[in-house]
C-alpha cells in the first residue's frame, strides 16, 4: 500500500480538568493561559487536515464530569475544502468556531461548579480513550481497501495521573497495541506513567511540555508528523518508564507485590482470595524446624 494512498485519521483528546487550569492560570501570562493552549490546538488539527485532502479528524474533551465528543458533530464533519471564502475554507471556520465555542462551554460551566464547591474529581481520561477507540474502530469498518485508514491518538493532558483509573486505561491501551492504534502522550503537568507506558507499548511519541508558551512548536515538531514520516526525523529520546502496577485492592502503585496466578491481579499484601475471580490461595506449610535424626542401632 502506497502511504499517498492512504488516509490519517487524527483523535486530539484535551483534557479540561478546570482544578488543574484554575491554579495555573492564577497569575499566568496570556500566552500560558488555557485559552492559548486552545488556539494551539485548533493550529495544530488544520495543519493534520491541511496535509492532506483525505485526512480526518476526532476532538474529545474530557474533564471530572464527562468526556464528551466535540467534533464530528451531529450534522457530521468536513465535506468540501474546495469553497473558499475571503482566502479562508469555510468548512475550517465552521470547524473552528464549532469546537472553540463548545469547548468554552464545557470548560465554563465546569469552572463554575468548581467555584460553588462541588469535589475534585479526577479526569476521565478512560471514557476519553474508550470513545476514540469506537470512533477509530466505526470508520476503519468504512474504509475500502483502495483508501486504507490509519489511526492514531494523541492525549494533551494537564491533570495527575489517578490510580483508580490504571485498570481501564491499561485496557484501552492494549486494544490499541492489536488494532495498531497509536498513541501520543503531550503533558502539560506532571509527568503521566499512564501515558509514557501508551506511547511505548504502541509505537508512539511522549513529551513532557516545559512551557505551554512554545505548545504549538511542539505539537507541529513531535506530533504532527505520521508515525512513517517520524522514522525519518531526529525526535527527542524516550525518557526512563514508569512500569509500576497499581494494586487492585487500594489503587496505589506498587514495587513488589502479590499477583494472583490465575488472573494476574496485583495486592499490595497477602490475602486468602482473589476479589477478582474469587480463586483461594494455598501457601506450603512453613517448616516449624527440623526434626532431630534418629541415631541408628548397631
Amino acid at each position: 500500500m502506497n502511504e499517498d494512498e492512504s488516509s490519517s485519521l487524527l483523535v486530539t483528546i484535551f483534557d479540561i480538568n478546570s482544578v488543574w487550569w484554575s491554579k495555573h492560570d492564577h497569575g499566568a501570562k496570556e500566552e500560558e493561559s488555557f485559552l492559548h493552549c486552545l488556539e494551539s490546538l485548533m493550529i495544530f488539527i488544520n495543519s493534520h487536515l491541511l496535509m492532506k485532502h483525505s485526512n480526518k479528524l476526532g476532538f474529545i474533551v474530557c474533564n471530572g464530569d464527562s468526556s464528551i465528543f466535540v467534533y464530528p458533530d451531529r450534522e457530521g464533519g468536513l465535506k468540501d475544502l474546495a469553497s473558499v471564502r475571503d482566502g479562508k475554507y469555510e468548512e475550517f471556520i465552521r470547524l473552528n468556531d464549532n469546537i472553540v465555542d463548545e469547548v468554552k462551554r464545557i470548560y465554563n460551566e465546569a469552572l463554575e461548579g468548581h467555584a460553588i464547591g462541588e469535589s475534585n474529581k479526577a479526569t476521565k481520561l478512560s471514557g476519553a480513550l474508550s470513545q476514540a477507540h469506537c470512533y477509530i474502530h466505526r470508520l476503519m469498518k468504512e474504509s475500502t481497501a483502495v483508501d486504507k485508514l490509519s489511526a492514531r491518538i494523541l492525549v494533551v493532558k494537564a491533570s495527575s495521573d489517578v490510580a483508580p483509573q490504571y485498570m481501564p486505561i491499561m485496557n484501552c491501551i492494549f486494544a490499541a497495541q492489536k488494532n495498531n492504534i497509536v498513541i501520543d502522550g503531550c503533558v502539560l503537568g506532571d509527568d503521566s506513567g499512564y501515558l509514557q507506558q501508551a506511547a511505548d507499548i504502541t509505537g508512539g511519541n511522549y513529551l513532557k511540555v516545559t512551557s505551554i508558551a512554545g505548545l504549538l512548536q511542539y505539537l507541529l515538531w513531535v506530533f504532527l508528523p505520521d508515525p512513517h514520516t517520524r522514522k525519518s526525523l531526529v525526535l527527542p529520546s524516550a525518557v526512563q518508564i514508569d512500569y509500576r502496577g497499581a494494586c487492585f485492592c487500594h489503587r496505589q502503585l506498587v514495587d513488589i507485590g502479590f499477583v494472583c496466578s490465575v488472573c494476574l491481579s496485583i495486592y499490595c499484601k497477602f490475602i486468602p482470595r482473589c476479589m477478582t475471580c474469587q480463586t483461594l490461595f494455598k501457601l506450603p506449610d512453613l517448616p516449624m524446624g527440623s526434626k532431630p535424626k534418629k541415631k541408628k542401632k548397631q
